[in-house]
């Protein structure tokens, strides 16, 4: 158990103590940045720049692509399975019912419902959750709603810590803020915690269902052997560049807020990697990507409800992004999307140290 306690003291040290440091030695007073609600925006942006996009386009791609060519030649020609002899079952239809009720009510101003309708974003979000573990009960015959019922409801209370951490970090790029949420600090705090905690849910309940299609088993189960993921040195030099990201973040926002997505999965894997502790870059030294392809993919797909999702409700966020913002699909910068890959990745990370601390600390 000692293992991944020690992971995650690790990740929420370098998290909430690294950037805090950087802006109490070089920058402005840190108390600005330790507001709550967090409201004010301080932090001027870089204009939009060519150089930069097709600089961040140019290195995404050069990591999707091999991906993404991989996938489809491992779906050709292949069709997936039926659920063998399973219908959808009726708290799978009850759920797509009342998503399809609060998406309504989110999307539209009802004067009889105003009461409401700055609280949609939670009951959307479960009703998407049970409706995903619904699709994958009737798939697999298994998910984690049925199969893992304890882990799934200890994820709820864990999502909102952990998105917390980003709600912190996020002060010191501010990359995202909120409007139609303006309450006291006790109130915003207990509305705001209800929402992020269907972000573990659901990423980690698409993830089960990406894991389980064809070209996901073909194209990722037997690939590329990358023995180098276990590499102590690759973990010295993941707690340095990580760390380091996170201490100048809040100096230099403008040309290190990608890291804000990267740099605690890098010091967590990295972590892992010095304690030899599993994690979910593991299975990659013997060729299976499974679980961060997955993962990765799950990531991007809640993040298109949830930008979708956002555009026309009441209360929502909007992005103050530099250097890359052009392109909006709904709020979201077009290349932003590529940050929910490792955030679906962190997601899967999460869940493992959450699974292996709370719910079978017998196997740490």
């Amino acid at each position: 158990m000692k293992r991944p306690l020690f992971s995650l003291a690790a990740l929420v040290t370098a998290v909430l103590g690294l950037p805090s440091v950087g802006i109490w030695i070089w920058g402005p007073p840190l108390e600005k940045y330790l507001e709550f609600p967090p409201t004010t925006q301080f932090i001027p942006h870089a204009r939009f720049s060519w150089i930069a996009f097709f600089a961040y386009f140019t290195f995404i791609a050069l990591i999707v692509c091999p991906l993404f060519i991989r996938a489809l030649r491992a779906a050709r020609g292949q069709r997936e399975r039926q659920g063998a002899g399973r219908a959808f079952p009726w708290w799978g239809w009850t759920a797509v019912a009342w998503g399809v009720i609060f998406w309504v009510l989110a999307w539209t101003r009802f004067e009889w419902f105003s009461w409401f309708q700055l609280h949609t974003f939670a009951p959307l979000w479960i009703s998407f959750i049970v409706a995903v573990n619904a699709y994958c009960y009737r798939k697999t015959g298994s998910s984690l709603l049925t199969g893992q019922t304890r882990f799934f409801l200890i994820l709820f209370p864990c999502s909102a810590a952990f998105w917390w951490l980003f709600e912190f970090l996020n002060r010191f790029v501010q990359n995202w803020h909120y409007t139609g949420a303006e309450y006291g600090p006790i109130r915003y705090f207990a509305l705001a915690s209800v929402s992020f905690s269907t972000v573990l849910p659901a990423v980690l309940s698409v993830q089960q269902v990406v894991f389980s299609l064809r070209w996901l088993q073909r194209g990722f189960g037997s690939w590329k052997n990358f023995d180098l993921i276990q590499s102590k040195w690759l973990g010295i030099a993941g707690i340095i560049g990580g760390s380091t990201s996170l201490l100048f973040v809040g100096i230099f926002p403008d040309a290190l807020f990608p890291m804000l997505w990267v740099a605690p999965l890098i010091i967590v894997i990295s972590v892992q990697i010095l304690i030899g502790q599993r994690h979910v870059f593991s299975g990659l030294a013997r060729g299976d990507w499974r679980g961060p392809v997955s993962a990765g993919v799950a990531g991007v797909i809640c993040g298109l409800f949830w930008e979708m999702w956002n555009y026309w409700s009441l209360a929502k966020w909007h992005y103050t992004v530099p250097l890359v913002d052009r392109f909006h699909l709904f709020e979201m910068p077009i290349l932003g999307y590529a940050g929910y890959l490792p955030f679906g990745i962190e997601c899967a990370a999460v869940g493992v140290l959450i699974k292996e601390l709370l719910v079978h600390p017998g196997a740490a």
